[in-house]
């Protein structure tokens, strides 16, 4: 198991999405626009990381379970889950419009459509949700969730 620093990541529809970006990017405010749209959270600013054959495993890392700082507010704490990792959203201020080739970042030996991701605008978590449906991997066989 392998932690990544730096990663905040909710499940949405059974499917991790992995946000990346530096400190004070809006990695935890993208999330918590997310979990209002009925995400759950899985890590804030950690993320615990096994693999299971080909697919990459997300979940809560042991000393911050469920903990989500809310900027201004403080920390609040939130029901976890786990699951297979989809997609890994990398915040880029100069992220391209209209991405024509998705990168892969190689985790833990698993290749995860890496996309360049404008943050901080009012419909963030409306793209981030279109951009799994549209680029991120589809759950594992069995994992189907309704």
């Amino acid at each position: 198991m392998a932690v990544l620093a730096n990663i905040t990541a909710v499940a949405v529809a059974g499917r991790v999405l992995l946000i990346e970006g530096p400190p004070g990017s809006g990695k935890s405010t993208l999330a918590l626009a997310l979990i209002d749209r009925g995400a759950t959270l899985v890590g804030d600013d950690g993320v615990s990381i096994t693999r299971d054959r080909d697919t990459l495993l997300a979940a809560p890392p042991p000393n911050t379970c469920g903990m989500i700082e809310i900027r201004n507010v403080g920390i609040v704490e939130l029901p976890v889950t786990e699951g297979p990792v989809a997609l890994l959203l990398t915040f880029d201020p100069a992220a391209p419009r209209f991405p024509m080739d998705i990168p892969v970042r190689d985790i833990e030996g698993v290749p995860i459509p890496a996309l360049p991701f404008a943050p901080g605008d009012a419909v963030q978590a409306l793209r981030a949700e279109y951009a799994l449906e549209l680029h991120g991997l589809p759950l594992p066989k069995g994992d189907e969730k309704a």
